[in-house]
């Protein structure tokens, strides 16, 4: 009797284990949620980034544009698989409309974007927030995130994560932001 007491508080602390270890969707989203400062609907928080060739962007300078702000990692997976899909299915798919990507990587040394950029033979333009200063105006955590900015300069999409459905939407926000 006791030894099934035993193997029930057991199975019962593996479960428990389990279940911190592996919030539900409904805990993600609401911890996403919590970490998001800037919502749909809102004004753009204004910020000048340095990018990687060594000029600078300001984003109010680009009212007018749609510009799409994606913060990201060299060493965040999801971050490195939405990256791959830019080029063609962004970028080029965008190209000659008044619209920007706009990568800015979060947190890391100019070394080790550059090490990537050549690893994958990146050419487009990335910008530098070694000290997570423009990152910590839109959000507190989690990566990749797009911030889909209107002509206006008012957030039109946000989103957390990559996934093919994820990746769709966005593109779908950015055709709708161009009419």
């Amino acid at each position: 009797m006791k030894n099934i007491c035993l193997k029930a508080l057991s199975v019962l602390a593996l479960v428990a284990i389990f279940c911190i270890a592996h919030p539900t969707t409904a805990q993600a989203q609401e911890d996403i949620a919590r970490t998001t400062i800037v919502k749909a609907g809102m004004d753009a928080p204004d910020f000048t980034v340095e990018m990687f060739d060594g000029s600078s962007i300001t984003l109010s300078e680009l009212k007018g544009k749609v510009v799409l702000v994606n913060f990201w990692a060299t060493w965040c997976p999801p971050c490195r698989e939405e990256l791959k899909r830019v080029e063609k299915d962004i970028i080029d798919r965008f190209e000659g409309q008044p619209f920007l990507f706009l990568p800015i990587s979060r947190g890391e040394k100019r070394s080790a974007v550059e090490a990537f950029r050549q690893k994958m033979g990146y050419t487009f333009p990335m910008g530098l927030d070694s000290n997570q200063s423009i990152f910590r105006k839109y959000a507190t955590n989690y990566i990749p995130r797009n911030f889909l900015i209107g002509k206006d300069g008012k957030v039109v999409y946000v989103s957390v994560g990559y996934d093919d459905k994820e990746f769709n939407e966005l593109i779908a926000a950015i055709t709708q932001a161009l009419e």
